[in-house]
């Protein structure tokens, strides 16, 4: 019997006229597909961050300043800088200036711990290279200097400030209104220890340095949190993420020079980075949203610049539905309202539809080991809400039985394994996860369990680490938390398994629930459960009830927003 996933049946759902992209359009690197549109639209804003706008020219020399102070430092092809900053205009700077030096970026979240941080500049080190680092002079004095006499590979730091690009008049007069972290930048002994505003922007040349950069050289090494084992930095080629850039920017027909982005996805995340380098790559402004938390902020940026696409991970949207502000502001001019990184409850994607449109949510699918996306609804054609859409250009795709590695009838849930020119090039160091996670063929084995209908649509049900087994049938969690989610008390939901005393090997169903701040009750939290339990025995079958339900005030969140089962499981 043929395999339904070779002929790759859903190209006939694409949007007319698309067609997968000549190869040779990604034989190019990162920066020199830049190079054409700093000098188209060098005065036009790039970066829009409260209340500053910065041109294209300006990140241009800026970012030439930051590589020619790398180079300067004795930084080389292959060394890394991680960037350990939330969005904000140094970010972008650090970014371009050290793929135009040659060197790897790797985003170091601000929200980690000294440990986690400990973790992954010791790795970005292991091969022999040098590590810079680029980070908040809070985090400099707070976090920093406790673990910096452990980090030998760790060269140089670059300190800023979350208003570091304000002129120093601006800076007193917002802390004057506004508490913002801060810190010192003190001397660490064996290390150089620069002012990003005073000792780079202010000292070094702004003429691009000759690097030969090609477009097989790792540019990235994006650290994935994984359900189990530490972290796994994922190296990605120049050609890697140019070619998916390339391949949304087709698959959404945008157009250069044509739109305003305002994403609150944190760039250490790679979703957040790849919208901000596509937006950079378009010759479109961009609105920086340092804290995606910040409702209000979001809300008067959209208001001032009139973005045509918003990007967030579905709890940020959440945020968003509930905040009053955002459903009396005029969306008319957003084109899409791209969702990405976790499930989003179909109730929740008809509140978002409600406010700024039908047709406008686009939910995708993706992973930092394949640059990231890999699946998305059509911009024109059918979009069918709550599934990630269809593989879209260059993609082959099969959904596989996790146990035995045969592929599954369409229809049936199985593992999402991915090949083609966004693979990762493998794990940094770590040869045996690279064996396990892409096998022989060239697929990457994604660890996402999805089901796939008969024009092509992929429905996430889970990751194979997350799937419940009760009684020797398996629970995806993912598709029972979004039945469950259409329960008007149900704000935001997580399903767990928690190990059945009684029968070994088998699970107990828990949800946990944060209650929709939109619904009313009388605080009788038993009939409520009760209430939930019989709206779940109504629409699922008995196996997949929760058999223990908790209500809390908030859900933990992981740094990029997504609901972190690894909390609940410990609580």
């Amino acid at each position: 019997m043929s395999s339904p996933y070779e002929s790759r049946f859903w190209r006939k759902n694409w949007d007319s006229g698309l067609t997968d992209l000549d190869p040779k359009e990604f034989d190019t690197t990162y920066p020199e597909m830049l190079r054409p549109i700093f000098e188209k639209y060098s005065d036009k804003p790039a970066l829009m961050f409260q209340g500053l706008e910065i041109s294209f020219r300006e990140v241009d020399q800026r970012s030439n300043q930051f590589a020619n102070m790398l180079i300067d430092n004795g930084f080389k092809k292959g060394d890394a800088v991680g960037i350990n900053l939330p969005n904000t205009p140094e970010y972008i700077y650090s970014v371009i200036g050290t793929l135009k030096a040659g060197c790897i970026v790797s985003g170091v979240s601000p929200l980690m711990s000294d440990v986690q941080m400990h973790y992954q500049i010791e790795d970005l080190g292991k091969g022999g290279n040098n590590v810079a680092l680029v980070t908040l002079d809070a985090i400099f004095e707070h976090r920093l200097t406790k673990i910096a006499d452990k980090l030998p590979k760790l060269k140089l730091v670059i300190g800023t400030s979350v208003i570091g690009s304000f002129s120093k008049e601006d800076q007193a007069k917002i802390k004057a209104v506004r508490e913002i972290p801060s810190g010192e930048i003190t001397p660490l002994e064996g290390k150089t220890v620069l002012h990003f505003q005073d000792d780079v922007l202010a000292k070094y040349s702004t003429d691009l340095p000759k690097v030969d950069v090609s477009p097989d050289d790792i540019g990235w090494i994006q650290y994935t949190g994984g359900t189990t084992g530490p972290p796994k930095g994922a190296m990605l080629s120049h050609r890697n993420c140019v070619s998916n850039m390339l391949s949304v920017k087709a698959w959404l027909q945008w157009k250069e020079n044509d739109g305003v982005l305002c994403s609150g996805f944190p760039m250490f995340h790679i979703a957040g980075l790849t919208v901000s380098e596509s937006a950079l790559g378009l010759g479109w402004g961009q609105i920086l949203i340092a804290n995606p938390r910040d409702a209000l902020g979001i809300c008067n940026e959209m208001k001032k610049y009139k973005p045509t696409c918003l990007v967030n991970v579905p709890s940020l949207y959440q945020i968003l539905i509930n905040f009053r502000k955002f459903k009396r502001l005029d969306h008319s001019n957003i084109v899409s309202c791209i969702s990405a990184a976790a499930p989003f409850p179909k109730e929740s994607q008809e509140a978002l539809e409600a406010i700024v449109g039908e047709g406008k949510l686009l939910e995708l699918y993706g992973m930092t080991e394949l640059s990231p996306v890999t699946s998305m609804n059509p911009s024109l054609g059918k979009k069918k809400l709550g599934t990630v859409g269809m593989p879209f250009l260059n993609v082959e795709l099969k959904l596989v039985d996790p146990e035995t590695g045969k592929e599954v009838p369409l229809g049936e849930p199985g593992e999402i394994c991915v090949k083609g020119p966004l693979v990762m090039q493998g794990y940094y160091n770590k040869p045996e996860e690279t064996k396990k996670a892409i096998d022989s063929d060239g697929y990457m084995h994604s660890g996402d369990v999805g089901i796939m209908d008969e024009d092509g649509y992929i429905r996430i049900v889970d990751r194979t680490k997350d799937m419940i087994i009760v009684g020797g049938f398996k629970v995806f969690s993912a598709k029972i938390e979004d039945v469950l989610a259409k329960h008007p008390a149900i704000g935001m939901i997580a399903l767990i398994g928690l190990p059945n005393p009684d029968r070994p090997g088998s699970e107990i169903v828990k949800a946990h629930i944060q209650l929709n701040p939109d619904f009313e009750y009388d605080g009788n939290e038993e009939a409520l459960k009760e209430d939930i339990t019989k709206f779940a025995k109504e629409n699922c079958a008995p196996y997949e009830v929760p058999k223990i339900i908790e209500i809390a005030e908030e859900l933990p969140l992981t740094v990029i927003g997504k609901i972190d089962k690894k909390v609940l499981r410990k609580s």
